[in-house]
Order: structure tokens, then C-alpha cells, then sequence
């Protein structure tokens, strides 16, 4: 389901700023007809099953119902296991792509470029989700963190709702003597090893547990997949937890302001996430998109706590390439990230957008 909010059209708008006009109507949809392609997508007959990231679900439900609507030879299966069963099932090979939201490791790119005869696996950047700091505090409703703050919460050096750190970040804000209970998730997630890189970067004297999918440090409350933080959090008073802004929004969290770089306590919103998505450099080679993100960029009003969530698949080598390649086409297309702006995420910049499209048409 849609969601129904205007905190994505500044988003949209930034983007659009980004953009340079691409090939094709913008509304263009997949051709029905068996092998037939219009300018932004190309319909392929054949089974897809995949799995990872649930942070890119939402996104992946909308893009297969969009494309096997008019692909009507097209089956295609996304499950939200998380990153790192995606990973693995792509290269145990029963996953045709995997969906995560980390690029692949230094130790897992050889393990899955083995599954690609001839090629390589590629890191596609597919769908930008800003990751929001949610929490469940009465008669708080806009709570500012620092880095350092919200960094010394998950270490669990700050335990209480009134403390000196958080008080002094929120002026006038009645703060309950109430214990903090963070939330974390039980499961491999890209979404943990993103969050926990920002706070490795922003933060590294306070938290010293570094950044991994697997979550580290001490203490907090597990749950299972975007889903199970997301109800952990509205079910729990003083809990506090990270979630892609997709699932916050659906479950209408509250979301805390984070200071970024620039020293600005930063709203969380289409337009901020954009403007960090912008300053994001591509580190991966030839047709590999792997991305890195400044955590502590100082572009003014930029909300600095950003996930890009690849698509993981074989340059060459997989048998089902031709369907993996119809589809992708399409979410890559500029149609298909339109799809995203009412979803909790912020479509991809023009420059980026077109980078993976240019990838996506290489697959063979």
C-alpha cells in the first residue's frame, strides 16, 4: 500500500534537480509481448526467485506487481530474509539475485563471482532507503540526537530518558527518568551494518564495536527483520531503535532529528536524505556500483543516516540472465524509480540512476 504523505516531494524535487531528461515517455510501461522492450523496460519470460534486504521489500512488492502486470510471462518471487541470507542463498545459488543492503564483503565477492561462469557479481545500487532513528517515549514528540548521544545510547553508556547527554541536546523537552531500551536486529542486516558504519565514522570514541551485519554490542532487545523492530518499538514504551524510514512511516513512529556534520539537528525527509544520497562516490570498478556515503557530510540540511540497497547479480554466467536483465531494466528505469517516491524512499540521483542502467544492459 501506498503511502499517503508529502514528505517525499521535496524528495522527488531534488531529484528532479538531478535529473537530465532520459530516453523514453516517463510513463512508459513494460511491453506485454514475450522478448519486446519499450524505452524502459523489456519483458522476459521466465521464473526469478530472490531474497535479501527487507529493507527494500516494500519497493520490490511495487516494482513486480508494476512489471508482471504487463509481463504477464514474467514470475518473479522477492523474499525479505535479510542481507545476509540473501547473500548466502545467492551464492549457494538458490537465490537468481540477492538483494542487500551492504555490498559484498571483500571475503564474499570471490564466493560470488564463483556463481557467475565468465563474469563477475556486480554491486547494483537499486533503491536509496534513509534509515530513521524511531522511538516510543510519551510527551516526547521531537527528540534530537547527536551523534555521540545516539551512539553512547546503543553501547549502553546512557541508560536513562533524562540523561545529561540527551537533556542538554533538548532544551525544555520533559524527558522521563524512564530506563532507554534499545532494539536491535536479532538477524543479519544491512540495515545494522549500515547503521552501525555511521556510527563507527561519526562516533568512533564512543562506539567501539565497528560495523558488521550481525549486531555487536551489548545488551538491547532483539527482533527479526524491519517488521519485527518496527512493532518492538510501537508496542514498547521507551524503546528506541533504527529501521528504514519505509517501515517507520508505515507503523507511524516517531523519528528523532540527527546532527550531521554541518552541526544541524536534521529532520528526516525525501529532500534531506537526497541531498546526502548526492555526495555519495561510486568506489566499484567498470560495471561494480558499490557506493561509498560521507556519514559526515556538511552539505546544510542533509540528513546523514543513508542506506543504499544493491541488487546483486551476475554480469554473465547465470542461466536466467535474459529474465534478471528484463527486470532489472525496469526498476532501473526512470519509471520505475518514480515508483519509489511514495513508498518511505528517495529515488535514485540521475547520475547514479543512469550509471545502473548502463550496468543492467551489459548483463549477459
Amino acid at each position: 500500500m501506498k503511502l499517503q504523505r508529502s514528505g517525499y516531494a521535496a524528495g522527488i524535487a531534488l531529484t528532479a534537480l538531478l535529473a537530465v531528461t532520459a530516453c523514453g515517455s516517463d510513463n512508459e510501461a513494460p511491453s506485454s509481448a514475450g522478448g519486446a522492450s519499450t524505452g524502459n523496460a523489456s519483458c522476459v519470460a521466465g521464473d526469478l526467485q530472490a531474497q535479501g534486504s527487507t529493507a527494500q521489500k516494500n519497493a520490490m512488492d511495487e516494482w513486480i506487481k508494476a512489471y508482471q502486470g504487463q509481463c504477464s510471462d514474467a514470475k518473479i518471487n522477492y523474499n525479505g530474509t535479510g542481507s545476509g541470507a540473501g547473500i548466502e542463498a545467492f551464492i549457494s545459488g538458490t537465490a537468481d539475485f540477492a538483494g542487500s543492503d551492504s555490498a559484498l564483503k571483500e571475503d564474499e565477492q570471490p564466493q560470488a563471482d564463483a556463481k557467475c561462469a565468465g563474469g563477475q557479481a556486480l554491486n547494483l545500487p537499486m533503491v536509496i532507503g534513509p534509515i530513521a532513528v524511531v522511538y516510543n517515549v510519551d510527551g516526547v514528540d521531537n527528540l534530537q540526537l547527536s551523534p555521540a548521544t545516539l551512539a553512547g545510547i546503543f553501547a549502553g553508556k546512557i541508560t536513562k530518558w533524562n540523561d545529561a547527554a540527551i537533556a542538554a541536546e533538548n532544551s525544555g523537552a520533559k524527558l522521563p527518568a524512564t530506563p532507554i531500551q534499545t532494539v536491535h536486529r536479532s538477524d543479519e542486516s544491512g540495515t545494522t551494518d549500515n547503521f552501525t558504519k555511521f556510527l563507527s565514522k561519526t562516533a568512533e570514541s564512543v562506539w567501539t564495536f565497528g560495523n558488521a551485519k550481525a549486531w555487536k554490542a551489548p545488551g538491547g532487545t532483539g527482533a527479526a527483520k524491519s517488521d519485527g523492530v518496527a512493532t518492538q518499538v510501537k508496542s514498547t514504551p521507551g524503546t528506541i531503535s533504527y529501521v528504514e524510514l519505509s517501515f517507520a512511516e508505515n507503523s507511524e513512529l516517531k523519528k528523532a532529528k540527527i546532527k550531521n556534520g554541518a552541526g544541524e539537528f536534521t529532520e528526516l525527509t525525501g529532500e534531506s536524505a537526497g541531498k546526502t544520497i548526492a555526495g555519495a562516490k561510486v568506489t566499484g570498478t567498470g560495471n561494480d556500483l558499490k557506493m561509498e556515503i560521507d556519514y559526515l557530510t556538511k552539505e546544510p540540511g542533509a540528513y546523514p543516516i543513508v542506506l543504499v540497497t544493491y541488487e546483486i547479480a551476475c554480469s554473465k554466467g547465470s542461466p536466467k540472465a535474459a529474465a534478471i536483465k528484463g527486470f532489472l531494466t525496469y526498476t532501473a528505469s526512470t519509471a520505475g524509480q518514480q515508483e519509489l517516491g511514495e513508498l518511505g524512499y528517495a529515488p535514485l540521483p540521475e547520475t547514479v540512476r543512469a550509471k545502473v542502467e548502463t550496468s543492467v544492459a551489459s548483463i549477459s
